[in-house]
């Protein structure tokens, strides 16, 4: 029996004006990586894909198993950073790893519209999956609100860290380039740098 699954989620973060804008910070889609990912669960493969090794997932009490996405994350215009999945693997169930699709989509953008900027964005995944014929007689109902549940929790993990390690992360980043600066400045005025 297929099955697909689905969730979103969306955020509206109040970002604190630092002397640069956040739209600098987030041209640097690496850091909203390492900000919102697990250090130890995830490995830079390019410039713009990472794996992202995520929890173990407990499904129906029958089935333990780790869902491992090739995440494409790249900076638009204006400080838009979009991110996309490229493939999955789930490791622990083989049968499931050969019927399983995902589909993961997100937006994440600054909105300085209006007097407070905001970071506002949105993610959307999908799971499609042949179900292993332990489940084949489960009521449907009982699979998607499962199912459904599931995915919404995994979106609400990264929008906390989006929200507690983001933010943080970037005070620090504009901190550092504002003093790095302006140590440049005064080293020039006494002719330290050429």
């Amino acid at each position: 029996m297929h099955v697909s699954f689905t969730a979103s989620e969306s955020v509206k973060i109040s970002v604190a004006n630092e002397e640069i804008p956040i739209k600098h910070y987030l041209r640097q889609p690496q850091r909203l990586v390492k900000a919102i990912a697990n250090p130890r669960l995830m490995k830079q493969l390019s410039e713009d894909l990472y794996e992202l090794k995520m929890r173990p997932i407990n499904f129906m009490e029958m089935y333990h198993f780790q869902p491992i996405v090739n995440l494409k994350v790249w900076s638009g215009r204006n400080g838009t950073v979009c991110l996309k999945s490229e493939s999955c693997q789930i490791k622990g169930i083989d049968y499931i790893n050969k019927r399983f699709a995902l589909q993961l989509k997100g937006v994440l953008y600054p909105d300085a519209s209006q007097a407070q900027t905001y970071l506002q964005g949105q993610a959307d995944l999908e799971v499609k999956v042949e179900l292993p014929p332990a489940l084949i007689f489960t009521p449907q109902p009982l699979l998607e609100v499962t199912g459904n549940g599931l995915l919404k929790s995994v979106l609400g993990r990264i929008k906390q860290r989006l929200l507690s390690q983001l933010l943080q992360d970037y005070r620090h980043w504009a901190a550092q380039e504002v003093q790095q600066y302006e140590f440049g400045v005064r080293s020039s005025e006494f002719g330290v740098l050429p």
